[in-house]
């Protein structure tokens, strides 16, 4: 499980994900509702209206609505641009467990202690159904994702499919019967349009949540009696498939995940439990100490997930997104749904090369973590963490590339991680030794090399060198001589960017980068808020990277900025030009245009090559206040001067620099008295004395100044 953000609040309730911002709702316990930034880690808004504890919060899908129900026994449908709730739905008479609008309609689905469920017409703001048969409290009810169909949860030890098709048909019915029908009796609704398709008896204590699949005719639910269950439905009936036993107190929410086949189960245990759902078998499993968990939720569209517990909540990922891939030259190797594949930048051919098959495992995150090539021997190296750490080599045959047909037996061999450290040698980190194995194409270890410092993984750092991850350091190491080349000490490196020339290279850590020379000598430091995510060298020695939400430089001195914004995550393989090349989450190849005028311009005034600065302002559109700013805190007054369009500006400018003719011009066009006082004392400064008595008779106070000090000047 890979934690993205954690909260520290009262007992969390309800959970919702938006589908296009990075936000989530959590209601919790002592009835507030707090509507989190996740990506950025702050606390946005929160809505305080509720009178007690607070079990269900639902974001609507288009619209800045958010529905939220209570112990009050009251539904609040809130906008959030406004901060504000727009109105009260009443009608529950005991405490609402979940909220949750349509997809499509406009309506809400209430489950309550009452034993009732409600489907409530947002826009008319009324009841238009009640659905009656539970006999103890309902604990959820939720609309299914695509039918006409609603399932409930139920302490009665049932779990019911109804069906809302004769709802949905009213819905479309002429104006004036849906008047007529909306002014009938809600109980009457109850009876025709909302009936029980399906009661599920399986459960031998009471069911606390049922959730339908996606896309398949599945429903899993959850119960007090420790137990996850599965069902299949069909037409005319819906019966038990498995049991999932593992959990040892009441299971309190239980989901499908939406992008992969597994089910996901939270329980007062403390744990949060992943399922195999085709095998049925446990996956995985996490604790936490001292927190009973309460709720699950996972987002509409991207691979995230939420639980709430006793003290907070957490949004989390299952596996990892980044595709593992290695660059050489023109090419980009990469893994993409347990194929290798070969992407040619300059014709952008994507093909397939060959099949990587994937042991079966019982864990998850298992998928390549790393991948390291060999050009001259068409050799890949691929690590996951497959029995604590593995890694596969494969020698491509050069006629296999466009077929990716031939299936390739791996030679196969323990390490937390390899690397090539030479043409057809690479190196293994055996951690329990501390030693790197030299082995040769056959897999065969050719020599060991004790490891100057506790390493938990190697990077390649240039043929028969390694670069070794410590605890707190990085250390370039020579195989050869068993030398330490450099060293330098830093927070934990998740990645190494070697520049083309390997000359520089950038670590990069959760939060920040470190740029170094190849011998590790510390060239600057970036820290960002936001989490660093890839990055590459461009060919003017500028390190370009993309953090969750913006592709930013970084300068050999340390200066960075925004390049342009990201609506998601991609990793940066290639920068050439105008363009970065990168791989998403999917992993697919996308090529994103970026102008690269401002870091370009700032690299040489950097590097002092002012006649490329001059005709990089004649033909561009640099401007700007932040600009104009850098200009004077780096100390170029006198290019600033070029940029800007305001006189006053332009006259302050003018005399930081000392530009006299300018000043005068500008002074001239504002004709402030402050302003000649100010160019009188620069031109006595600079001893030129028609400038001076130019200013006098503008500023008698500075003429009663100056003048006798020009006349002497003169005079002398």
């Amino acid at each position: 499980m890979l934690t993205k953000f954690e909260t520290k609040s009262n007992r969390v309730k309800g959970l919702s994900f938006h589908s296009k911002r990075p936000w989530i709702l959590a209601s919790l316990h002592s009835g507030v509702i707090q509507l989190w930034d996740y990506r950025v880690g702050t606390l946005i808004d929160r809505f305080d209206e509720h009178d007690g504890p607070v079990r269900g919060v639902h974001f609507h899908k288009s619209q800045p609505l958010f529905v939220s129900g209570g112990d009050d026994y009251k539904i609040k449908v809130w906008n959030y641009k406004l901060h504000r709730c727009l109105f009260t739905l009443l009608g529950h008479l005991d405490y609402i467990r979940t909220v949750q609008f349509h997809h499509e309609s406009p309506w809400i689905v209430s489950a309550s202690d009452d034993q009732t469920i409600r489907i409530w017409n947002w826009q008319s703001r009324t009841c238009i159904s009640v659905l009656t048969g539970h006999n103890h409290y309902v604990m959820c009810a939720l609309f299914h994702p695509k039918e006409d169909l609603v399932v409930s949860a139920s302490l009665d030890q049932t779990v019911r499919v109804w069906d809302i098709g004769s709802l949905k048909k009213k819905t479309v019915a002429p104006a004036d019967d849906i008047l007529r029908l909306s002014q009938m009796n809600t109980d009457f609704f109850g009876g025709v349009d909302a009936v029980v398709k399906y009661v599920l008896e399986g459960h031998d204590r009471g069911v606390n949540w049922a959730s339908f699949h996606p896309t398949l005719p599945l429903i899993v639910s959850g119960a007090d009696d420790r137990q996850v269950k599965l069902w299949r439905m069909n037409d005319t009936k819906a019966w038990e498939v498995d049991t999932l036993r593992g959990h040892m107190n009441n299971v309190s929410c239980v989901l499908f995940h939406a992008r992969q086949d597994v089910i996901v189960s939270n329980s007062e245990d403390k744990s949060i439990r992943v399922w195999d759902a085709t095998k049925r078998t446990g996956v995985q499993t996490f604790r936490r100490e001292h927190d009973r968990f309460w709720i699950l939720t996972s987002h509409p569209e991207m691979n995230l997930l939420a639980a709430g517990h006793d003290s907070g909540m957490i949004v989390f990922k299952l596996e990892r997104e980044r595709p593992a891939f290695s660059v050489s030259g023109d090419s980009l190797y990469y893994v993409k749904d347990r194929f290798l594949r070969f992407y040619e930048y300059s014709t952008q051919k994507d093909i397939q090369v060959i099949p990587i098959r994937r042991p079966g495992s019982t864990s998850l995150n298992q998928g390549p973590r790393t991948l390291s090539y060999s050009p001259t021997e068409n050799a890949v190296l691929i690590c996951s963490d497959i029995d604590g750490g593995s890694y596969e080599l494969f020698i491509v045959p050069k006629d296999s590339i466009g077929r990716g047909d031939t299936v390739q037996e791996a030679k196969r061999g323990i390490g937390g991680s390899a690397v090539f450290v030479a043409r057809n040698r690479f190196a293994v980190l055996e951690k329990s030794s501390n030693q790197a194995l030299i082995k040769n194409l056959k897999n065969e270890t050719v020599k060991k090399s004790p490891l100057p410092v506790v390493v938990d993984a190697i990077f390649y750092a240039g043929t028969g060198n390694l670069l070794c991850r410590a605890e707190d350091r990085v250390v370039i190491f020579d195989l050869q001589q068993r030398l330490v080349l450099g060293e330098l000490q830093t927070s934990f490196v998740r990645y190494v960017v070697w520049s083309s020339d390997m000359e520089s290279v950038a670590l990069l850590s959760k939060h920040s980068i470190i740029i170094a020379d190849k011998k590790l000598v510390h060239r600057c430091t970036l820290h960002e808020t936001i989490r660093v995510k890839s990055g590459a060298w461009d060919d003017n020695g500028v390190f370009i990277y993309t953090t969750l939400t913006h592709i930013k430089y970084c300068l050999p001195n340390g200066d960075s900025g925004i390049i342009r914004t990201l609506d998601v995550p991609v990793y940066i393989t290639k920068v050439s030009g105008n363009t970065i090349y990168c791989l998403d989450r999917e992993g697919k190849n996308r090529a994103i245009a970026i102008d690269a005028t401002e870091y370009v311009f700032k690299l040489s005034l950097l590097k002092k090559r002012y006649d490329q600065v001059m005709s990089m302002i004649r033909s561009s559109e640099l401007c700007g206040q932040a600009m104009i700013a850098y200009l004077q805190q780096k100390g170029f007054p006198e290019v600033a001067l070029h940029f800007v369009k305001d006189e006053r500006t332009r006259f302050n400018l003018a005399l930081e620099c000392g530009n006299i003719q300018i000043a005068v011009a500008s002074a001239k066009e504002i004709d402030k008295k402050d302003l000649w006082y100010r160019l009188g004392v620069e031109a006595l400064r600079q001893g030129n004395a028609s400038i001076v008595e130019y200013c006098i008779p503008e500023d008698k106070e500075l003429g009663e100044v100056v003048l006798p000090l020009s006349c002497n000047r003169e005079s002398g």
